[in-house]
């Protein structure tokens, strides 16, 4: 991605957001999005695929909270696109040096582009060009990101596990060990001077940068190009790697291994992996936050009377749930500890709601005694209550 694009991109318009949007609210919209147009719900959709590439990039700048502010502040800087023009009018005439902002040290001085602390130094950097068309220098290339899914048992993502991931990528091609040139012996791109940028003047005394057409970016050409890689040098790569996914990972998740992506160019550091998770449904337990949910049936004796009931848990032994006489249907009760993994190492808790159990057929000494009792409490009415707030309301 170019500088002009990182400036100019709207990604909080990508993911339907408000610039002052929580992380929350962030991660809600590109699940949202991410799920209506996945390549896999959208077989041979270019536009959804497209959208999708969007989406995960936006998804990328405003879900790093250090990416984010680089982001706003070069959008502030620039004015969402255009740098705003000084007292000099819209002619571009600026009432400070821009090299002492964002060139090297001047005078003894330190670099301008450290007092950014080195992240918006690093985009301004490129987007001015530093070093110039005199540099002859092929720059590393960082690798790309990969995107993938996996999908979890409800228990597998409670507790762990480690999943075997096949994934395909652009790696350095292996017949002319990533030169692009068959002999291997590229030459650096005349039109770049081997910087794979090249400047686009916008006035104003400075220049935005943008991939060079002649080399794509690379700053190499291949006089011979490799017949495998048609000179590109990266070629398409299948690999199968073991990847951890840690416990209490929650259904649409998504988790970033730094470094797991497709391999970087001339010495340049690999992309990163991001891995999706969806979690099949159990069918007994829940989860609500960290805490799992439990659903026990209790006889109308174990809930007027009160008694122990066994519980199960996920993956260990049963708990003993003390009802107390009267324990209303559908009250919730807590076994803590036994709910799902947090970062930090514990666990949440177990609810276990109450959900009273009715016979459908009541017969000999059991319908002898619920006759007795319906007579016992035949002066009681459990709704009038609710008729005398009707006629208050």
């Amino acid at each position: 991605m170019s500088t002009k694009d990182f400036i100019e991109k709207d990604y909080y318009k990508v993911l339907g957001v408000p610039k002052d949007a929580t992380e929350a609210e962030i991660k809600k919209a590109y699940r949202k999005l991410a799920r209506e147009f996945h390549p896999d719900a959208n077989k041979g959709n270019a536009k959804a695929e497209e959208r999708f590439k969007e989406i995960s990039e936006a998804n990328d700048i405003l879900g790093d909270p250090k990416k984010r502010k680089e982001y706003d502040e070069a959008r502030a800087l620039f004015g969402n696109g255009g740098f705003r023009p000084g007292p000099g009018g819209a002619g571009g005439s600026f009432n400070f040096d821009l090299s002492d902002l964002f060139g090297g040290a001047q005078g003894g001085g330190q670099a301008g582009a450290g007092g950014f602390g080195g992240g918006l130094g690093d985009v301004f950097g490129g987007l001015f060009n530093r070093g110039g068309p005199g540099t002859t220098r092929t720059q590393p290339r960082r690798g790309q990101d990969i995107d993938t899914e996996v999908s979890l048992s409800f228990t597998e993502a409670i507790e762990g596990a480690t999943v075997p991931l096949r994934m395909s990528s652009q790696s350095p091609c292996k017949a002319c060990a990533g030169t692009g040139d068959k002999n291997g012996t590229p030459r650096v791109c005349p039109t770049c001077v081997g910087t794979g940028q090249v400047a686009r003047g916008s006035g104003g005394g400075f220049s935005l940068t943008d991939p060079c057409p002649d080399c794509k970016g690379r700053g190499l050409i291949a006089e011979h190009p490799c017949a495998e890689c048609k000179g590109s040098g990266r070629a398409k790569s299948s690999r199968t790697m073991q990847v951890r996914i840690p416990a209490g990972v929650s259904d649409g998740q998504r988790i970033r291994l730094r470094g797991k992506g497709a391999p970087g160019e001339r010495g340049g550091p690999a992309g990163d992996l991001y891995v999706t998770v969806h979690v099949d449904s159990h069918p007994v337990f829940g989860r609500k936050d960290d805490n799992l949910t439990v659903t026990v049936p209790v006889t109308f004796a174990e809930a007027a009377l009160g008694g122990e009931v066994r519980v199960p848990t996920l993956g260990g032994p049963a708990v003993t749930l003390k009802l107390p006489p009267g324990t209303p249907n559908g009250r919730t009760m807590r076994a803590r500890g036994k709910g799902a993994v947090r970062k930090d190492g514990t666990r949440g808790d177990l609810l276990i709601t109450v959900e009273v159990s009715v016979p459908k057929d009541v017969t000999g000494k059991a319908r002898e005694a619920l006759e007795a009792y319906r007579e016992a409490t035949a002066g009681e009415d459990p709704r009038a209550e609710l008729f005398q707030a009707a006629k208050g309301a």
